[in-house]
């Protein structure tokens, strides 16, 4: 396996160090690590890294905001919010600025580890609270228009792979083939008009506004 290069941008040196330490001892992965935002920026095209580890609430340019900047100049970089924070609006202003996952700062040792693995093989980890959260606030919303879209089933499977089951998982959950719930997600991908799981997730967070 390749080492899979990771950026941490905390602005708590003790937090900071303690992860880029984490990460560097753990086979196929290795860190660097910056206070804030703006150094990370500069030198992302010679530090070339894969995943972001981003703290939301950094000096100067925010984490959000830095998210916006560095996919529209790196829009194949994966970025996972790294916080305390399980605030609504920041979980979906993270997001719809175009993070590709969001977890927090308690999260254990080695499933940061997992988490950073499964955003670099595409995935969109969220911790539990903030899937329960996004699902939260998914089924609450008057989602009139999507269910017209999408059958019963699809909102079923949404909502699933909203909430961070895998198609595997939810094929285990619903009791179908796995080859039924990748049919039912492209459905869903071309009803919606999108190509992954945090667009879709996106689109439904821009219609509750």
């Amino acid at each position: 396996m390749a080492e899979i290069k990771v950026i941490i941008i905390e602005d708590q040196e003790e937090i900071r160090k303690g992860y880029e330490f984490l990460i560097n001892s753990s086979d196929n992965f290795s860190c660097i690590g910056y206070a804030e935002a703006e150094s990370a920026i500069e030198n992302l095209y010679f530090d070339k890294p894969e995943v972001v580890l981003m703290d939301v609430n950094l000096p100067g340019i925010s984490g959000i905001e830095a998210t916006k900047i560095l996919k529209e100049k790196f829009p194949k970089l994966q970025i996972l919010m790294f916080t305390i924070y399980e605030n609504n609006q920041n979980v979906f202003d993270a997001l719809e600025a175009g993070a590709s996952g969001y977890i927090l700062k308690q999260t254990k040792p080695a499933e940061l580890l997992e988490a950073i693995l499964e955003i670099h093989n595409g995935g969109a980890p969220m911790s539990s609270q903030i899937a329960k959260m996004v699902v939260n606030s998914f089924q609450k919303k008057n989602l009139a228009d999507t269910e017209a879209e999408l059958s019963e089933r699809e909102h079923e499977i949404l909502m699933l792979l909203t909430a961070g089951f895998r198609n595997k998982e939810v094929a285990e959950k619903l009791s179908i083939s796995l080859s039924t719930v990748k049919s039912h997600v492209y459905s869903i991908y071309q009803k919606l008009h999108v190509s992954s799981r945090v667009e879709a997730v996106n689109k439904i967070i821009r219609r509750r506004k």
